[in-house]
């Protein structure tokens, strides 16, 4: 039967059918210029079982391209591995109107959509390692706390040697092609650090280990199906790779140098700070939040050795978008980091003082008091904007090297 919305196969018992969102700009204070997709699959096996369905708006186009495999009401099953509303939104709706004999998701996740949906619908939890013999394949479900939320699993399917990865290995991305392969290398792996950095690099330490299991598992998988983006079908050690790499954060010679100004000061200070740090041979971004959002900041530091923040003084406190910036940065604890603060004045100088407060809280190593000159900084102040970037630099180098 023909559908506005197609599935498309991913392996032999297994289709895409989610739902691409071309539009969305924001997703929770993360900037998704490129838009994303909310992928969800069908597994057409004895039985037909949908893993995950996708944010609310969207259900008639998830429902749109099952029914170009299948009737929708033939799925006997449905796994919810992950139940953020943007794979769940849409669950109560589908429920309602196929009617499965069993959903399952893991003991946290019957929480989470109990707490979410208030449904009369039993949800069977399923715990860490289980086995669900499933339509005649064998589904083997672990747990994967914390990344992102408590009720986090994913799911194998050995007959595919597929896996179903939720939010891990993702990224917010529309577009027409299914897999990565198709879509140029670089926007992949722009879009795919942006994505760790913004939502999974609290959780790197989970991610080390949970990368461990898997390799200790000794299972083979050829397929990676994430929730958003596209999906993994070759050389996937490649972002196996990265993974680990992002998630052990070792430092790299490059200085982060994010700032505001109002008449232009704090500006000046950077640029010097800038030049000090890249005669010493490092690295240097500079990141005016008035032409990069928080996202971008972060995505960049993902690879960094050291943040230094500039603040103007504005209301005897931070810039708000510094304050703004800083906070984000705190929630998704970075590690590894050296740092320093510095900033402009008029009459009261607190601003610098206090984003060195607010360093010292994301635990990077200060290696400067904050620096700070009053109102439109002198040769000779710039002079010294310049020897801190040369001090930022010169540590980094010895921690670089290994003199932490």
């Amino acid at each position: 039967m023909s559908e506005p919305f197609e599935a498309v196969k991913v392996s032999e018992h297994v289709y895409w059918v989610g739902a691409i969102d071309w539009g969305i700009t924001d997703f929770h204070g993360y900037s998704t210029k490129r838009g994303s997709t909310y992928n969800a699959y069908l597994i057409v096996a004895d039985d037909i079982i949908l893993i995950d369905t996708v944010k609310a708006p969207f259900k008639a186009e998830l429902l749109s391209r099952i029914s170009s495999v299948t009737d929708p009401k033939n799925i006997r099953y449905i796994i919810s591995n992950h139940s953020e509303m943007d794979h769940s939104g849409s669950l109560p709706g589908v429920i309602a109107e196929v009617q499965p004999e069993t959903v399952f998701a893991s003991p946290k996740g019957v929480e989470a959509l109990g707490a979410h949906f208030h449904m009369d619908t039993e949800i069977v939890p399923v715990k860490d390692s289980n086995e669900l013999k499933l339509g005649g394949l064998s589904l083997k479900c672990f747990e994967t706390r914390m990344l992102h939320w408590p009720d986090s699993m994913i799911t194998y399917v050995p007959e595919d040697k597929l896996l179903f990865s939720q939010d891990g290995f993702g990224m917010h991305l529309a577009a027409s092609d299914r897999f990565a392969d198709e879509i140029p290398e670089s926007k992949i792996l722009e879009e795919g650090t942006k994505y760790y950095a913004n939502i999974l690099l609290p959780y790197s330490p989970l991610i080390l280990k949970l990368l461990e299991r898997v390799a200790g598992l000794g299972v083979e998988i050829d397929v990676i199906c994430p929730d958003h983006g596209p999906i993994w079908r070759e050389d996937l050690g490649k972002i196996l790779g990265l993974y680990e790499q992002w998630a052990k954060q070792e430092p790299t010679d490059k200085v982060v140098i994010v700032y505001d100004t109002m008449w232009g000061s704090t500006d000046m200070m950077a640029r010097a700070i800038s030049e000090g740090a890249e005669a010493e041979g490092s690295k240097v971004e500079v990141m005016s939040l008035k032409s990069h959002d928080r996202s971008e900041v972060v995505t960049e530091l993902l690879d960094a050795g050291a943040l230094v923040v500039g603040t103007p003084t504005i209301n005897n406190g931070m810039f708000p978008t510094v304050a703004d910036v800083l906070t984000y940065i705190k929630g998704l604890k970075p590690k590894n980091l050296i740092g320093a603060a510095f900033g402009s004045y008029g009459w009261s100088g607190q601003g610098s003082k206090l984003v060195n407060s607010m360093l010292e809280e994301i635990k990077v190593e200060l290696v400067s008091e904050p620096v700070a000159a009053k109102y439109v900084p002198t040769d000779a102040d710039l002079l010294e904007f310049r020897a801190l970037g040369s001090t930022v630099a010169k540590r980094l180098k010895e921690v670089v090297q290994g003199g932490r």
